[in-house]
């Protein structure tokens, strides 16, 4: 049996009056007679009546109709993309997932019947990042929802905040939880949460994991945190994914976030991906945009971070991430690019000398020397200060 976030991530409200993803939207529109030129996302509509309804132009997208319900409202002008039904993920989430979405089936059955391990397993079923027509149709699908509503999550708190108010931090996924990383990365994104910024991570395990905890726990003193930080290395390897998972949702349940508390300052933001589903999930981001495609998930994170870029030691990931960011800046793909902090000076120095291979090309942009941008550090109050300043 199937863990079921799935009612809830399909039956929310977003911010546009365009879309409609939850049972109250829907009435307001019933009530007018009227879903002309209107998306509905992901809802339940067999028990609706829809005979009476203008339906125009109306685009019904991974919602449940019966047979009868389908044929009369594209006989009156609608189009139907329908719910793909042999899949343990929704067709279009009207939202983005949160960590008890993520974790649901985990007390009752463990870390192999969570929905997030349960999606990995049928991501790799149907040919992982090689799916077959239906499959690679049916995540699809499932990717422009969590597009969707991250577009409106993230517009939303920049028309409020500013551009730069969203901060990314990048790093490798195996940093032991407790290691001197681990804490740098979670004090660091502590003090960004405090300033209002909003940590957007990659969301896996290691420094994604740390930089959603410090912004997790954020109402907290440093010592509390440090605490936290504790209790969470006595499962210090996300290869033991059970104990793993487990410790996260142990300091999750301790320390919960009052009510009403921005997502700022409950964990922030984080972007996974089932293409790395071997990694647990990171349970401390607020609202989190898992996504099967990898590719666009990376463009996702950096177009998003215009506040600037934390880069903590990791390997090929990291590299990745540092050149796509810096091309996108150098060409100005993206309206506004923030600091590029490097976090650990003789990583970036003696393992892999960043400033020589980015200071010429930064130097050469169409759009000026961007040199100032690259900042490499070992002191988590400088590098706060570089991207709250």
């Amino acid at each position: 049996m199937v863990p079921t976030p799935l009612p809830e991530v399909i039956t929310p409200t977003d911010h546009s009056p365009h879309e409609i993803e939850s049972p109250e939207e829907l009435a307001i529109h019933l009530r007018r007679e009227s879903l002309v030129q209107v998306t509905v996302q992901g809802l339940d509509l067999t028990k609706t009546d829809l005979s009476c309804v203008d339906v125009t132009r109306t685009l019904f997208v991974g919602c449940a109709l019966t047979a009868g319900q389908a044929a009369d409202v594209v006989r009156r002008g609608a189009l139907v993309v329908p719910a793909f039904p042999d899949t343990p993920f929704p067709t279009q989430p009207a939202r983005l997932y949160r960590p008890e979405d993520l974790s649901a089936g985990f007390e009752e059955a463990g870390f192999d019947g969570m929905y997030d391990t349960i999606v990995y397993r049928h991501f790799l079923k149907h040919g992982g990042a090689m799916p077959d027509l239906r499959e690679a149709l049916a995540q699809t699908v499932h990717d422009h929802g969590i597009d969707n509503a991250l577009a409106q999550e993230t517009q939303a708190w920049t028309r409020r905040r500013g551009a730069g108010a969203i901060v990314g931090v990048m790093g490798g996924h195996a940093e032991h939880r407790g290691s001197p990383g681990y804490h740098d990365a979670a004090h660091l994104a502590w003090r960004l949460a405090h300033a209002g910024r909003l940590v957007l991570t990659g969301g896996g395990p290691g420094v994604m994991e740390a930089a959603n905890l410090g912004s997790y726990l954020s109402a907290l003193d440093s010592a509390e945190l440090d605490a936290a930080i504790e209790e969470l290395a006595k499962a210090p390897d996300f290869r033991d994914s059970g104990p793993y998972t487990a410790a996260a949702l142990a300091v999750r349940a301790r320390h919960k976030p009052e009510p009403g508390t921005g997502w700022e300052r409950a964990g922030g933001l984080s972007v996974p991906t089932w293409f790395f589903g071997h990694e647990p999930a990171n349970l401390f981001a607020a609202q989190i945009g898992k996504m099967f495609s990898n590719a666009s998930r990376e463009e996702l994170i950096l177009k998003l971070a215009r506040g600037g870029i934390v880069f903590a030691p990791g390997r090929a990931g990291t590299v990745q991430e540092v050149f796509q960011a810096t091309t996108m800046t150098f060409y100005g793909t993206v309206d506004h690019s923030g600091p590029f902090v490097f976090l650990g000076r003789r990583f970036w120095t003696e393992e892999l000398p960043i400033h020589k291979l980015l200071a010429p090309l930064l130097a050469a942009s169409p759009l000026g020397d961007l040199t100032r941008l690259i900042h490499i550090t070992d002191d988590v109050l400088e590098a706060a200060s570089l991207l709250v300043d």
